[in-house]
């Protein structure tokens, strides 16, 4: 019996939303669950957290290198998000999806509309929002990642982030984390099955109807 010949292009699969909403939590343990998924990680110029390692949370930058690498061309997507640049490596994103790998992104509005831009055919996203603001602020304080003067700046920019839902393929909203995963890795797997990845399936249906 030969080998079925269809083959996968890869997803660049977003998942935005507005800080404490709760989207890297959702990316990680999707990403714990879901066989054949990559997570993009990003480069930026902000100072690493306690929690965060160079070169798995984030490659972390210098100002001058990180516009050498925009200057190059070197980004699919980038952005400035609170005073700090992102952006994510191209080369790498374009391996996993030639192998027929996914790749999860965990990046804000502007980066998806890049990448929308660049790769739609690509690209699949969702945006995740609050059940409340109150609970989103409860979610941003009780991380102790930020200071008060930033939870305030990320509450007071909320707004505005949430207001691009309409951009989106899908909206989900987190108010049980289980709940949001399982939706998460639903759309995922739908996604997979969709007969505009499928490369090849021209000629494999061509051999089972000659052999008719």
């Amino acid at each position: 019996m030969s080998p079925i010949s269809v083959k996968r292009r890869g997803i660049m699969f977003v998942l935005s939303s507005p800080s404490g909403a709760g989207k890297t939590t959702v990316a990680q343990e999707v990403l714990k669950q879901e066989k054949n998924l990559n997570i993009s990680v990003s480069c930026t110029t902000r100072k690493a957290r306690p929690s965060e390692r160079d070169g798995i949370d984030y490659y972390f930058i210098s100002e001058n290198q990180y516009k050498e690498k925009v200057n190059e061309g070197e980004f699919l997507e980038h952005a400035e998000v609170f005073g700090n640049y992102y952006g994510t490596p191209k080369f790498v994103v374009e391996k996993y999806l030639d192998a027929g790998q996914d790749v999860i992104f965990d990046i804000d509005w502007q980066g998806t509309q890049q990448l929308a831009e660049n790769a739609r055919d690509d690209l699949v996203s969702i945006f995740i929002l609050p059940p409340s603001i109150e609970v989103l602020e409860k979610r941003l304080i009780g991380r102790n990642q930020d200071t008060d003067e930033v939870v305030n700046r990320r509450m007071s920019k909320a707004s505005d982030e949430m207001s691009h839902w309409p951009e989106y393929d899908y909206v989900i909203i987190n108010e049980n984390l289980e709940e949001t995963i399982f939706d998460v890795r639903s759309i995922l797997n739908a996604e997979r099955l969709k007969r505009l990845r499928l490369k090849g399936l021209v000629s494999f249906v061509n051999k089972l109807r000659s052999k008719q």
